[in-house]
């Protein structure tokens, strides 16, 4: 007898990774990115340290986990809009990566996105779609795989994303997501777990 249900994607990352939300993000008439710490092994990875209140929000929660600002090892852009960069510079030491490169103090190393591992459990994906430079920063943890994107704001979507440039290319970055996320946590709302509900 043979199983039915179909097979997911291998992602390719390895299951060690431990994952905490420093700050949910939203969007109204204020605006806040999701902030999240990533560790493995030695790394120490910040992702999408933009746009809160006041950077407690971001430095209190870490702190709490005992991790000052100079041990964060790498920070992860998922694109450039100003909400998600604004307070990169708190961590002083840190890699930044984007979608081209990793940055650090003056050395600039060019390098696709796609496919690059900070760690052999978090491995960078070029998912363009709300900006055309898009990075999914996808994290194995021992409860399944995570998707850190800005493929969706928030668990509600939107459906159609107003800034996205081509629906149809950010339908497939949200399909190549949903093929191996367990979770998604979105740029500007809480971690959700994605179902047929989910916009694409």
């Amino acid at each position: 007898m043979t199983d039915a249900t179909p097979s997911r994607p291998d992602p390719g990352v390895a299951r060690t990774a431990r994952i905490d939300v420093l700050t949910t993000g939203y969007v109204g008439e204020r605006v806040a990115s999701t902030v999240v710490l990533v560790r493995d092994g030695d790394a120490v990875v910040v992702v999408d340290p933009g746009m809160v209140a006041h950077r407690g929000l971001i430095l209190d929660p870490l702190a709490a986990l005992g991790i000052a600002p100079e041990a964060v090892t790498d920070v992860v852009l998922s694109h450039h809009h100003p909400d998600h960069t604004m307070n990169v510079a708190l961590f002083p030491a840190a890699r930044v990566h984007d979608h081209q490169a990793i940055y650090q103090n003056d050395v600039w190393q060019d390098r696709p996105a796609e496919g690059f591992g900070i760690t052999p459990a978090i491995r960078l994906l070029e998912t363009p779609g709300h900006t055309p430079q898009d990075v999914t920063t996808l994290v194995g943890t021992e409860d399944g795989i995570v998707a850190l994107t800005h493929a969706w704001w928030s668990a509600d979507g939107p459906a159609e994303d107003p800034f996205a440039p081509d629906a149809a290319v950010l339908a497939r970055a949200r399909r190549r997501i949903l093929a191996v996320a367990d979770l998604v946590i979105p740029g500007h709302g809480a971690p959700f777990r994605p179902g047929t509900l989910t916009p694409v």
